[in-house]
């Protein structure tokens, strides 16, 4: 009896996960098998001259290239921003924590779309920094900061820190504050304390929240599209190219495959990190 019990409550639990996992396999698993197939196959055989046409083209290896290098741009900038933001924040009383947390989480609440045209008012030649340092007199013409590498890599940043700041400030917290408080008794000062012990403890937090937005920024589309003027090519944006406009649906589906595994060793990462994290 209780065997059959055990098989009909087994049973049941099948029925729940089965519409979620059905949801799974067509609306994910497929697309992406469907991709790798077109990146593949030639309509029944077996090719790989879409990997060799991506390698042997040099326009394609320098969108690819340049996508990184905005990556890793955005990512050390997002770092050096935000590690000290969130560091801030923990100093603060709980009062001044929550209001710091709700300027950081409020832009959420606004499309990427709408604060990606906000900054084109913020950094346009008559925008709000071109004018205020003109009337200052720091400078006599408008310095260039949209449609170029620097207005993709700031609105990036901007749209991206708080997902390293967030999960970042939520691991220091969890640091105890009585390990800093045992080593300057024992004579240790606060750059000690703190290069000794707090940042060895939130180094697994930097280092997931880093990768989380390396992964991002790779697949940033909205952004690098406006800020960018169609001079800033990334993959994204070369990807909508080659789907709605020339197309060419082989090529497109190994640039993804390639993105895909290349994100997808970012994430196992990013799990050892987080992994690390939450021993500690």
């Amino acid at each position: 009896m209780m065997a059959i019990a055990a098989r009909k409550r087994v049973a049941s639990t099948v029925w729940m996960v089965a519409p979620l996992l059905i949801l799974m396999i067509v609306g994910f698993n497929l697309p992406i098998l469907m991709m790798l197939g077109k990146s593949l196959f030639r309509g029944e055989n077996l090719s790989f001259e879409a990997y060799s046409n991506l390698i042997e083209t040099s326009v394609y290896l320098k969108v690819l290239g340049n996508t990184f290098k905005i990556a890793v741009i955005t990512t050390v900038c997002c770092v050096l921003l935000g590690y000290p933001l969130a560091y801030w924040l923990r100093g603060l009383s709980l009062k001044w924590q929550m209001i710091g947390l709700a300027a950081i989480v409020i832009p959420f609440w606004i499309s990427i779309l709408v604060r990606t045209y906000a900054w084109i008012v913020i950094l346009g030649n008559s925008g709000v920094i071109n004018r205020t340092l003109i009337k200052l007199g720091w400078i006599d013409t408008p310095i260039s900061f949209l449609y170029n590498q620097l207005g993709v890599v700031i609105g990036t940043i901007n749209v991206l820190l708080p997902f390293l700041v967030l999960p970042l400030f939520a691991s220091m917290m969890k640091i105890d504050d009585g390990l800093m408080k045992a080593a300057e008794t024992l004579g240790a000062g606060r750059m000690t304390v703190f290069w000794r012990i707090f940042f060895p403890l939130s180094l697994p937090a930097l280092a997931a929240g880093a990768v989380l937005v390396f992964i991002l920024t790779l697949g940033f589309y909205i952004t690098p599209a406006i800020l960018g003027g169609g001079r800033v090519p990334m993959i994204a944006n070369m990807l909508d190219l080659l789907i709605n406009q020339m197309p060419n649906w082989e090529m497109a589906s190994s640039i993804s495959v390639v993105l895909l595994v290349f994100s997808m060793a970012l994430f196992v990462f990013y799990l050892r990190f987080t992994a690390e994290e939450k021993a500690i």
